[in-house]
């Protein structure tokens, strides 16, 4: 990730000071490891949070891949209390959104768009090497 982690976490915080609903937002690779976090969200509930958007993200891709239906812009789901929204935000990231059950889900959305828009390429992350794969060669 090429955004310094104090940066991520104040655009992060920016996002959830904003936008009326939103309580947590995150960034995490698309293989569920949590990269950033919005201040009030703790480390544990944070982790938490990036491999199970990472999961709603690869069965949204799965679906879109087996019913030839193009890429996928965005999973929202819908809990009795909250929200979760997950989106792209750059290659190999994700952005995701906790937000109350009462929030405007298109103002979310379009404000989760705007972020990741601006964000641009600093919200890529990098692919990670093999397991057992020394630095040295």
């Amino acid at each position: 990730m090429s955004t310094p982690p104090d940066q991520l976490t104040w655009l992060l915080d920016g996002l959830v000071e904003q936008v009326p609903g939103i309580r947590n937002a995150i960034v995490l690779s698309s293989d569920g490891m949590l990269v950033g976090s919005s201040t009030g969200m703790g480390r544990d509930d944070a982790e938490h949070l990036s491999a199970i958007s990472s999961s709603f993200q690869s069965l949204a891709r799965g679906a879109s891949h087996y019913f030839d239906e193009g890429g996928v812009r965005q999973t929202i789901v819908e809990m009795d209390t909250s929200f979760l929204f997950v989106i792209g935000a750059g290659a190999g990231s994700c952005l995701a959104v906790l937000a109350d059950s009462g929030a405007d889900i298109g103002v979310i959305a379009y404000e989760m768009a705007r972020l990741v828009k601006r964000m641009g390429e600093h919200l890529s992350v990098g692919a990670r090497p093999p397991v057992g794969h020394s630095p040295e060669g």
